[in-house]
């Protein structure tokens, strides 16, 4: 096992002690971050979120390796929250006693009692504080489960649960990682963590999973992008980038994306995955590029952007970066983009074309087309579907990675728009009694038992398999204030409130309409408890919602092609 060399104290068994680069929050005079000179000599100081990418390939930051500032990000469309911000609800820690749903204070009570410490400290929150049903795994900390978690912790103005979190899955990167005889790349990063206690000892070790014990040994690619994610959640949060700036976190980052951005036999700029690669970590057909994983990609590649020094090693891969983004973003939009008009070309698709010019260029073929998606589709509306590749198409929906889409930019505003009217249009379907359908529709009889090898779990309407889940109340928040529809999200907040807490927070529920507590849902569910948390907080002050959204680049232009969901 190889030791991570950080900047901080390690004691013999491991332990790390605060950085020297990280003082202590309180200490901090932030005001003298706002007052670094700006490395690029424009008329008008603009954030890194809102400059281009052909702008910033251009720079003087990448032509110069002496000039190692970087531009702090700012998202112009909401105020940046307030360094050490607490949220207004009537928590523990907060100020101002803000008069709210009484779920609320049960929420916080059941996400402290879900905390982890390792040595003394809190270093995340376990998946289920659920001693009914056989553990499994879900007493570990996930790295996806916990973003919602720590989105929490830091709009309540308690950050160091999120910094010992992010600096302890940074160390287990660096281990030796194996399955069976292979050695997985370097800058793969944990699904999971669990603190193991020898009581003999009195000795605290963290044991990693990185998928060599998952159910299915699933490969948990999107666990390096939501570290990314959240490290410039926390760094625009606290406005401290003491963290991102450490040269452990560059390189950790560096590690991540050297995985996706090294060259290969690939044709598109999107990323090869393998089934259960990520939320939906069971045999679901979401193998080849689900629009989860490209989603999550383009996010943590802007905001990668936005944490890495643009010097030294880091300047080779911002220009790694802003290249990847210019041609994914064209493919995203371009060939996962579903609307009515789109449908109706897809539909008269001639086959078998050859040259550049090709307009069916994955040559799909028109019978291929599922009988639902013609009356699902809305005559104004679209969303990003489910998977494209070589004569394939996935036109399912699918929650997350739209979502994503949203709050990265990598959709359109009028993109965006349409998907949210998609939403408004289709709410029985896909919000029914209980958001969110994580998928829609749900796969069934022959097809069900061909995709997902008659998975007892992912029957119809039941877990991925057109499962509601709670935990993406958050996304579809932060996505619908981003476009500017708070109501919608207030709407569903109400549909959440009904039940969620009266059924002891399950994991997910199952039915049509997401009616019934799942089969197999684990209760007290700890991102069920924290998303709704994060929705509640996001609509009480929409500044929280810079934390998880960047304004689009005006370079990155939007496909021509007009449609019936697009406005004049």
């Amino acid at each position: 096992m190889s030791s991570l060399n950080l900047n901080v104290d390690v004691n013999q068994n491991g332990d790390i002690k605060k950085a020297d680069t990280l003082d202590d929050i309180d200490d901090i005079d932030f005001s003298k971050l706002l007052e670094k000179p700006r490395p690029l000599n424009i008329e008008r100081l603009r954030s890194l979120d809102e400059r281009s990418l052909t702008e910033l390939s251009g720079s003087p930051q990448l032509r110069n390796a002496d000039n190692a500032s970087r531009v702090h990000d700012h998202a112009d469309y909401v105020a940046s929250p307030s360094v050490g911000r607490r949220s207004g609800f009537n928590t523990p820690r907060s100020v101002h006693g803000f008069e709210s749903h009484p779920m609320v204070g049960e929420a916080w009570d059941a996400l402290r009692r879900s905390m982890v410490y390792f040595r003394g400290q809190p270093v995340g929150t376990i998946a289920a504080v659920d001693n009914s049903e056989e553990k499994l795994n879900y007493d570990q900390v996930f790295v996806r489960d916990f973003v919602p978690s720590a989105l929490a912790f830091l709009m309540n103005g308690e950050p160091d649960i999120v910094r010992n979190f992010l600096l302890k899955t940074l160390r287990l990167q660096s281990w030796e990682k194996k399955i069976d005889r292979f050695q997985l790349g370097e800058g793969v990063m944990p699904a999971s963590f669990k603190v193991f206690h020898d009581p003999v000892r009195n000795y605290e070790t963290l044991v990693a999973d990185f998928g060599e014990s998952a159910i299915g040994r699933v490969a948990p690619v999107d666990s390096g992008f939501w570290w990314i994610i959240l490290l410039r959640a926390y760094t625009k949060s606290t406005g401290d980038s003491s963290l991102a700036d450490m040269p452990e976190c560059q390189k950790g980052i560096r590690l991540i994306l050297s995985l996706c951005l090294s060259e290969g036999f690939d044709t598109f700029p999107t990323l090869l995955c393998a089934d259960g690669c990520c939320m939906i970590d069971r045999r679901m057909g979401v193998y080849g590029y689900p629009i989860e994983i490209q989603a999550l990609f383009f996010m943590a590649l802007r905001c990668a952007l936005l944490v890495l020094k643009h010097d030294g090693e880091g300047k080779e891969m911002v220009e790694q970066i802003v290249k990847r983004l210019h041609a994914l973003s064209y493919h995203m939009r371009s060939y996962f983009w579903l609307d009515l008009k789109q449908l109706n070309d897809i539909y008269r698709y001639k086959t078998e074309e050859y040259s550049h010019t090709a307009v069916n260029k994955f040559n799909v073929i028109p019978d291929s087309l599922p009988e639902w998606i013609f009356d699902f589709m809305p005559s104004h509306g679209g969303f990003f579907i489910g998977n494209v590749s070589p004569a394939r198409m996935d036109f399912r929906w699918f929650a997350l990675g739209n979502c994503i889409a949203i709050l990265s930019s990598m959709a359109t505003p009028e993109q965006s728009t349409a998907i949210m009217d998609l939403i408004e249009s289709r709410w029985e379907e896909l919000v029914g009694e209980m958001p969110l359908k994580v998928c829609y529709p749900a796969i069934e009889s022959h097809e069900w038992r061909i995709v997902t090898g008659c998975d007892p779990k992912n029957t119809r309407w039941s877990y991925h398999n057109g499962g509601s889940w709670p935990v993406l109340l958050w996304l579809l928040t932060a996505a619908c204030i981003k476009t500017g529809r708070p109501q919608i999200a207030r709407r569903a907040i109400e549909v959440a409130e009904a039940r969620l807490h009266k059924d002891n927070w399950p994991e997910y529920y199952d039915g049509k309409l997401g009616r019934y507590v799942g089969k197999q849902s684990r209760k007290c569910q700890t991102w069920s408890i924290a998303g709704y948390l994060v929705a509640k907080m996001m609509l009480e002050d929409p500044s929280h919602v810079g934390m998880v959204a960047l304004e689009e680049d005006k370079q990155m232009k939007p496909v021509m092609r007009r449609s019936n969901s697009w406005t004049c």
